[in-house]
């Protein structure tokens, strides 16, 4: 009997409990429920819209050293971080092939030389007997072949000559520019060839003072972008630091690359252009291959009326909640809200650039204007009354 005494208690309590919630989510709006209008002055600021984009910090101008012959790497002279001037040796290869080499081709343009000298002497008799009918065309004939031959030989001799000097002045390596080495791709003993590619020893860079950062922006930002912008950035290494810079050049070419969902097997090719930005190093900061986050200013307005983006949003719909309230509408597109009192008035404005938080304001209100920026709902406690219970409960003796 007292086991289904206390079933029935509980069911009578869990029934109570349905009807309350039911009763709290069916009531009308406005009997437990307030709304706070915010309002804010229409103030002078400065605005700017900006399109962001990612990309590789880079030297301004940086050249790539190699070798035009093969051979061994025989001494090294500089190494990371070396600063370098122009002219300066910075490796030398084995020459001693190359010095053979030199030997031979000298060795035959000696020969050829005093060949062709010799064949050019007797050619001229040849051409002077023949003149005066003292000799044959065919020995006059052969005598100009002998010079023919001679001088081409002399002449093949004297560029196998001179690519055996260039040859051999290519075994000393020296720096094209004054910078700084940033990046050394061999080692003493280390045999390079150079083929159909040249390869690459050093990686020099003229001022690391001044870099660039190349960004990848969409192509549904690029038509905003001009040259002379500015541009902020960071990198991971310095995320406290905002590095300025300038946009320098737009290139033109195009760069297509997959992107592919997690969740679908389809994939969108990206377009993105290549838009380079000049940044002062004055500190050395930014090193090279760093990865930039890079916010390019398209549109700035300097010392202009602005309001909050989204009391461009509010909708007569919000404000006409309760039931009190008057409301004054417009027909134009855009519009700002007053409040005073309970009435709200809108007032037709005309709007310039708009970042999302904040909109210039051309024409239609006045500094110090206040505006509605949004409605905010306010929940009443079903016993904001009373003093803290549950509402169930007994109170004290004496309490109804």
């Amino acid at each position: 009997m007292k086991n289904k005494k206390k079933r029935i208690l509980w069911w009578i309590i869990a029934i109570i409990a349905v009807a309350v919630i039911v009763f709290l989510v069916l009531r009308k709006p406005g009997e437990r429920e307030t709304f706070t209008y915010n309002t804010v002055p229409a103030s002078i600021s400065d605005i700017s819209t900006f399109i962001t984009a990612t990309g590789t910090i880079e030297p301004v101008t940086e050249v790539e050293v190699g070798t035009q012959v093969s051979g061994i790497i025989a001494d090294i002279f500089v190494d990371y971080n070396s600063i370098v001037k122009k002219g300066q040796i910075i490796a030398e290869m084995d020459k001693v092939t190359l010095e053979s080499e030199l030997a031979s081709a000298q060795a035959a343009y000696d020969g050829n030389k005093a060949e062709y000298k010799y064949q050019e002497k007797n050619y001229a008799r040849s051409k002077g007997l023949y003149e005066k009918q003292l000799i044959s065309d065919s020995e006059y004939e052969q005598a100009e072949y002998n010079y023919e031959m001679a001088k081409s030989a002399f002449h093949s001799s004297e560029a196998a000559l001179a690519k055996a000097e260039r040859n051999l002045s290519y075994a000393t390596i020296a720096s094209p520019i004054d910078g700084i080495v940033i990046d050394r791709a061999v080692e003493e003993g280390q045999t390079v060839a150079a083929g159909f590619e040249t390869p690459t020893l050093f990686t020099l860079a003229a001022d690391l003072t001044r870099m660039q950062v190349v960004a990848d922006v969409d192509e549904a930002d690029i038509g905003g972008v001009q040259e002379g912008q500015r541009a902020t950035f960071t990198v991971d290494a310095y995320p406290d630091d905002i590095f300025t810079g300038t946009v320098k050049q737009i290139r033109l070419g195009s760069t297509n690359s997959s992107s592919s969902s997690l969740t679908s097997s389809t994939s969108e090719s990206v377009v993105t252009y290549e838009v380079v930005i000049t940044a002062d190093n004055p500190e050395l900061k930014l090193k090279p291959r760093l990865t930039a986050n890079i916010s390019i200013y398209t549109v700035e307005r300097d010392s202009v009326l602005c309001i909050p983006s989204k009391a461009l949003l509010l909708k007569p719909e919000v404000l006409q909640i309760t039931k009190n309230n008057i409301v004054n509408d417009c027909d134009s597109p855009k519009k700002v809200w007053t409040k005073s009192g309970n009435t709200f008035t809108a007032i037709p404005v005309v709007v310039g650039i708009n970042n999302g938080t904040e909109a210039e304001i051309i024409s239609g209100i006045e500094e110090g204007t206040e505006v509605v920026t949004e409605a905010v709902l306010n929940m009443k406690n079903f016993a904001s009354d009373k003093k803290p219970g549950n509402g169930f409960m007994p109170g004290p003796h004496g309490r109804k």
